[in-house]
């Protein structure tokens, strides 16, 4: 038996219904993609995916980080065990508009695509992945690529650095 996985969203943003109608689709879309490939998938989970702007997740990002600044996306696992009747409960997701609007604007890709990226990388988050080392950043990469090439998206890395060249 597949494990399900239920998703949560919120949108707190008027930003996102009016720039991508079709956001919690693409969210959704994401987060599953990357749970048919890096879950746990022993049982049925959670996650909660807020679609917010620049203001909420600087407050966020100050008051969990100490890092008084906005960010794209923010992650907050949840610590639950599973260890009850219910879905697994694997966290928050976070993601700001404006910043991911910026972003996509200045590395010429579609929002879209680097709003699932986003997506996909938090979620990774949610699953225990991290980037604090070369070696665990290369590997997370790695499995956003793949999981991103199962939703038609390119490798996101690849444009970034080509953004980064045209910038410099």
């Amino acid at each position: 038996m597949n494990a399900s996985l239920c998703t949560d969203i919120a949108i707190d943003s008027p930003h996102w219904t009016a720039a991508l109608a079709d956001a919690e689709a693409l969210a959704a879309a994401a987060v599953d993609a990357v749970w048919r490939r890096a879950g746990d998938n022993a049982g049925d989970a959670e996650v909660s995916i807020v679609l917010g702007d620049d203001a909420m997740i600087r407050q966020l990002n100050s008051r969990f980080r100490d890092r008084d600044q906005a960010t794209n996306v923010l992650s907050f696992p949840a610590d639950d065990d599973g260890s009850c009747d219910m879905p697994h409960l694997l966290g928050d997701i976070i993601l700001a508009y404006e910043t991911i609007a910026r972003e996509a604007q200045e590395q010429k890709k579609p929002i879209e695509d680097h709003f699932q990226h986003l997506c996909v990388h938090g979620m990774l988050h949610l699953l225990g992945h991290d980037h604090e080392t070369d070696t665990e950043a290369m590997k997370m990469e790695q499995l956003e690529v793949a999981i991103l090439a199962t939703l038609n998206i390119g490798d996101p890395y690849v444009i970034e650095a080509a953004a980064v060249k045209r910038q410099a």
